[in-house]
């Protein structure tokens, strides 16, 4: 199988900042994205939360429903609470036969803060990893029972940021717990998304496809920015437009056949949202075909 190429509605209408593309209808968004190829489209904050009407909304743009994002709260509360919460979206998700869960631990994260520099970010103790791990490795167990993978999504401003996080995370769950990769998180992080590629490429069970502006990550990084004010400076952008090597990282993902998302947030006041998306459909297939997966 060949992995599928879907999009982010984070570039229409962005969740953290909901400013961006506050004024923008979901139509205007699916319209766009079926226009410039995307077969599939993640969750956003617009769109219907049942199932019904969600197939509804996604089948008129003959598109299907990729994943979606779940903030979990697994250091303060056990697997089984933790499934119980993510029961409703779990379930939405098996409704459209989505077959990945992405998730992110955000317990004191600060991506979603304007006011709080990326030097701030949450860090775990030596002493809160294993915890944490048994119990991401647990909740992944329980949802893999159902069908679906637990895809750990990696991000700017969380307790799961840096190479070593990532390394950290991997080397302490089990199998069942899965990798998101995100090559612009994993840049913007001082990681090599090749890199990461090629060592966990048994475990990576979904890519998000971002790149980088490199000038204004060094800005970014340099002045200490929140996470926000480096997204509005447009540190993101779509595959091909940046600093991010896609030809290696797709090379290193040999025999993947999960979804290939873009997601790259940027001010759609300054990116309008149908020429990049159509920019990073085409460059992405394209890096996709060089590399052998489609």
């Amino acid at each position: 199988m060949a992995p599928r190429i879907g999009a982010n509605p984070i570039a229409w209408s962005n969740d953290d900042l909901r400013s961006l593309g506050g004024e923008t209808p979901l139509e205007t968004c699916l319209t766009e994205a079926r226009a410039a190829g995307f077969e599939g489209m993640e969750l956003g904050h617009k769109f219907p939360r049942e199932a019904g009407p969600l197939r509804q909304v996604l089948a008129a743009h003959d598109l299907d429903l990729v994943s979606g994002w779940y903030s979990a709260s697994l250091l303060s509360r056990e697997p089984e609470a933790e499934l119980a919460a993510l029961r409703p979206h779990l379930d939405l998700l098996k409704a459209l036969d989505a077959e990945v869960v992405i998730l992110a631990e955000t317990t004191g994260a600060i991506h979603g803060r304007p006011d709080r520099p990326l030097s701030q970010r949450p860090v775990l103790s030596d002493a809160e990893w294993p915890t944490f791990a048994a119990r991401l490795t647990a909740l992944a167990e329980a949802v893999a029972a159902e069908g679906l993978t637990v895809a750990y999504h990696h991000h700017m401003g969380t307790v799961v940021q840096s190479q070593d996080d990532i390394e950290r995370l991997m080397a302490a769950t089990g199998p069942a717990l899965r990798l998101l990769l995100d090559t612009g998180h994993a840049g913007f992080a001082g990681a090599d998304p090749a890199a990461l590629a090629r060592r966990y490429a048994e475990r990576v069970a979904h890519v998000h496809c971002k790149d980088l502006r490199a000038e204004v990550l060094r800005q970014a990084l340099d002045s200490d920015w929140s996470f926000l004010d480096a997204v509005v400076a447009g540190v993101f952008t779509v595959p091909g437009d940046g600093a991010v090597d896609f030809p290696e990282v797709l090379a290193a993902l040999p025999g993947y056949a999960g979804w290939l998302v873009v997601e790259a947030e940027q001010d759609p006041e300054k990116a309008p949202p149908a020429a990049y998306a159509a920019l990073g459909y085409r460059n992405l297939v394209t890096y996709a075909r060089e590399a052998g997966l489609l």
